[in-house]
């Protein structure tokens, strides 16, 4: 892989030049964006997955939902339906995509949850609806530009910052470093426990951020107790598993387990991975299997591994998370 995007450098500078005019080509107002008189929330990354939206939208639901109406859109990627689809109780992660559904597995009694590849059409739809939503949350929408968020929340990981990334294809930047002027709000995500505050310092100068721009640093939380669908156990207490992920980046999931000493074999497949028939049947022989909450949404379907079947929660912590909340309820006005 390393090899083919260094055969592929030559090509980075027409994906920068192409992506390059079409941001101007919207910062002039030549290709219009739709603007919108109600919270609207992006949270997006530059590169390509594996920086931690899924969660960082789950913690602003659970800021939010108590005192306003909450609707997310998201693409609803690899799902098997066209257009504009609000989550009901017959959707799944074949309707929906994985991650939408797992919003509304989690949150379906406070939120609604609803899908569209045209974020315009999405917002038009959902407000249209009687049980009308206050705030929409964008999942991923940061280059979706024909429509303009009031606040633009830019996820970046500790490992591969964006202002150390290139473009595609040989780097994983979806535009070039330069549209992180954009974002309102920039979370430097999945950083270690012992990132210090200096060391947080050296990070922000590298980072640089504009005049109206704040910076934030979050971790991940893994939780000390194992779900399925009908039960939970210590995580402590389980030997001889093993893990199922179809991430984009389960590194620091692998980690985590490796401190704790468990013993597993790790079974790694791409993110948003459908698993085949073949593939159910091979994992229906294994003693017990842990997988991530996202891959949990499109595994817990088949009969064959409910009793095996198992995730493992998470959660973020931020730094200066007052501040944080402060900045996403005045916004809101809930």
């Amino acid at each position: 892989m390393k090899l083919i995007r260094s055969i592929s450098f030559p090509f980075v500078p027409i994906y920068y030049a192409i992506t390059s005019v079409r941001n101007r080509l919207y910062d002039l107002g030549i290709k219009k964006s739709t603007s919108y008189n109600f919270p609207v929330i992006c949270v997006g990354n530059l590169s390509v997955g594996g920086t931690g939206k899924t969660p960082m939208i789950e913690y602003l639901i659970d800021l939010l939902k108590d005192d306003c109406k909450v609707a997310t859109l998201s693409r609803g990627y690899k799902r098997r339906t066209k257009g504009f689809q609000l989550a009901n109780e017959f959707s799944t992660a074949e309707s929906i995509g994985d991650e939408p559904f797992q919003f509304y597995n989690k949150f379906k009694n406070d939120i609604l949850v609803a899908v569209d590849a045209d974020r315009a059409n999405g917002i038009k739809q959902l407000k249209q609806l009687d049980n009308v939503p206050k705030v929409i949350l964008l999942d991923d929408a940061f280059q979706h530009r024909k429509v303009k968020a009031g606040l633009n929340i830019l996820l970046t990981t500790y490992s591969n910052p964006y202002f150390s990334d290139y473009v595609l294809p040989t780097g994983n930047l979806r535009e070039p470093r330069s549209g992180a002027k954009r974002a309102n709000i920039i979370v430097v995500s999945k950083c270690p426990d012992n990132f210090s505050s200096e060391a947080q310092s050296d990070f922000l100068k590298k980072i640089a951020p504009e005049a109206h721009q704040q910076v934030f640093f979050s971790s991940i939380n893994y939780s000390n107790d194992i779900i399925s669908l009908e039960s939970k156990k210590s995580l402590d207490t389980v030997t001889d598993f093993t893990l199922v992920t179809g991430i984009a980046n389960a590194n620091p999931l692998v980690e985590f387990l490796n401190k704790k000493g468990l013993q597993f074999d790790h079974l790694n497949f791409k993110d948003h991975y459908e698993f085949t028939q073949q593939d159910i049947l091979a994992l229906e022989k294994k003693k017990l299997i842990l997988t991530t909450e996202k891959d949990f949404m499109r595994l817990k379907q088949h009969e064959i591994l409910k009793d095996k079947l198992f995730y493992l929660p998470i959660t973020v912590t931020i730094s200066n998370a007052p501040i944080l909340n402060k900045l996403i309820k005045d916004f809101a006005a809930c």
